[in-house]
């Protein structure tokens, strides 16, 4: 893993992932975002290819397999709150997929999740910075359910040698 850096904008790959009409979060508890629920997500390392980002963040966080299918969209968000707190202001790029999950979990969560659990969208839209990691969260959750979606060649992975 790379060392942070959140002096410039960075990539984020993320996942909308529902069944049954409730949307997956884990529950944080690196000290950034401790207690805090999520959607599945993370950096992708300088050289990797966003697709097996996505794959790789689900499974450490949610012990799940997963397929992405769409793209949702891309999403920029500015967290000038953090400036007093930690003294960094990130400002991720984040991609977002939907996709399946297969129907067997290893069990296993990574040590920054603590849990997680199926909410309703009604649950998250009444979350605040309280309880939900990023706000932006309730803006993919609305777009996945009007039915935003884009086709995953919408993302072209090149390695110049």
């Amino acid at each position: 893993m790379s060392k942070r850096d959140y002096s410039q904008t960075f990539g984020v790959v993320g996942a909308i992932i529902e069944k049954e009409g409730k949307i997956l979060l884990v529950r944080e508890t690196k000290e950034i975002a401790k207690d805090l629920w999520s959607h599945p997500a993370g950096w992708i390392e300088v050289g990797e290819n966003p697709f097996d980002a996505i794959k790789r963040e689900v499974k450490e966080e949610t012990g799940y397999d997963f397929s992405p299918i769409h793209i949702i969209g891309i999403y920029s968000l500015y967290k000038k709150h953090l400036k007093e707190k930690f003294d960094i202001t990130p400002h991720p790029i984040k991609i977002i997929f939907t996709g399946e999950i297969s129907e067997n979990s290893t069990g296993e969560l990574a040590k920054d999740v603590s849990e997680n659990k199926w909410f309703s969208p009604e649950e998250i839209y009444q979350m605040d910075k309280n309880t939900l990691r990023d706000i932006d969260i309730k803006q993919m959750v609305k777009d996945y359910f009007v039915g935003r979606k884009y086709p995953l060649e919408l993302l072209t992975h090149i390695v110049s040698e």
